[in-house]
Parts: structure tokens; sequence; C-alpha cells
């Protein structure tokens, strides 16, 4: 069955970064619908014999698909050095290549992942750029448990409107960590991401923020026809 056009521009972004991927690499693998995409270009070389990696999940839901796919993992520690990671956006701002991370919910180990690798790729369609963060997605942030509702009335004094995230069965969405999230669209437009995700980094009972500043190397952009567009931070 052909894909749907979006996602027929995932899969030409997630291809496109799958080459980078060489053997003998460590590898952050991302989660989300754009990675999985990843997850297939990757085991297929894999499979065959061509490509000989490690992986490390940035969740237990891209964990058990890695497994079921035969890519090799490896949990992240002291010892592991990570060449690469590869992963979706929920936005990418023009010129910046600020993300919004967080929709699939494993923005902290996405974050904890990107930031110990020793180059970050963001795989994406083209519906994922915009010209100033919170245009689109809002911004997920992730809290602890306890006390939850106190940090939610800090996240709306700081002006995010925040919604606290449920799964399908009405209940507050755990993330893997065990913690909370907050879906925060009232921070938009937010013209001064830097600062915003300082504030919230000092916020007490805030774990992270999906706030990706500075991080992306390059953006893959795919579309439906196969195209695919590589866009570099202005520095």
């Amino acid at each position: 069955m052909p894909l749907a056009p979006q996602d027929a521009a995932k899969r030409a972004a997630a291809t496109a970064a799958a080459t980078l991927v060489q053997s003998g690499m460590v590898v952050g693998l991302g989660t989300g619908t754009t990675a999985a995409f990843l997850l297939g270009a990757l085991a297929a070389r894999v499979q065959d014999g061509r490509l000989r990696i490690t992986g490390v999940p940035t969740s237990h839901r891209t964990a058990a698909e890695a497994v079921r796919l035969g890519i090799p993992l490896t949990d992240l520690t002291a010892d592991i050095r990570v060449d690469l990671a590869i992963d979706g956006a929920d936005e990418v701002e023009a010129g910046t290549l600020n993300l919004i991370k967080g929709a699939g919910g494993a923005l902290l180990r996405e974050k904890i992942v990107a930031c110990a690798a020793q180059r970050f790729v963001v795989i994406a369609d083209r519906s994922k750029c915009v010209q100033r963060l919170g245009d689109l997605a809002p911004l997920p942030v992730e809290v602890v448990s306890y006390g939850h509702e106190v940090t939610g009335r800090r996240l709306a004094d700081l002006g995010g409107t925040p919604i606290l995230r449920r799964d399908s069965t009405g209940a507050p969405f755990v993330t893997d960590g065990g913690n909370l999230l907050y879906d925060c669209r009232g921070f938009a437009p937010i013209d001064d991401a830097i600062g915003l995700a300082e504030r919230l980094a000092s916020t007490v009972g805030v774990v992270e923020s999906g706030l990706f500043i500075a991080l992306a190397a390059e953006v893959y952009i795919g579309d439906e026809s196969g195209a695919v567009q590589i866009l570099r931070p202005d520095r």
C-alpha cells in the first residue's frame, strides 16, 4: 500500500540520514513516527550484514522495536561514546535550527542522548518547519509527579497555559522516567528560546523542557517525492 504523502516525506528524510551511519558506530536512536522509518532503514542493512552498529534507544518503545528488528543495543554509560544521534522533531525553527521536541513523550531521554552524541541530526517532513518556535506545537515540559499541580501553577505564572498530558485511558501520561508532562501553548511565539529554557530550568519541580537549543548539526527535510533538503544552522 502506498504511503501517505507525509509518511513518504518522513521516510525520505530518514532514509537519507541513515546513510550517515557507518559500521562500528554507536548510534542514538530517536523516538516517534519519523524515527521509526530510520529504524527500518538501519535494520535492512544490519540484517543482511552490511552494517554493524550498536544503538542507544531514547525510549522503551524504540528499544522494543529495535530488538524486534535485530538492532543490537546498549545502555548509555560512562564508557559509551555516542558517535551520532538521529531523531525527529515537532518543530524546527528556520535559521537557528532550534527545536521543540516531546510530543512522543520521550524528551528527557532524547535530550540526554542528543547532548551525549558527537553529532546530532534531525529528520522531519516540511510541515515541521516554522519561523518561530511555538507556531504549531505546544512546548512539553517534563515535571516530577510529586506536587505536580504546584509545578503546573508555576508554569502558568510564567505564561505557559499548561495542560497536563493524559494517556488513552484519561490517566496522566507517565514518561519512561516516571515523570509527568505539561503541554504549554501559552509561551508562543517563543522569541527568546534561550531565556525561556533558563527560566524553566530554574523552576522547582521541572525536570526538563522540550526546547532543544543549538543542538542540531543538520536537519534532513524530506518531501513526498523522495527529495531531501539538508539544513544547517546560521552561525
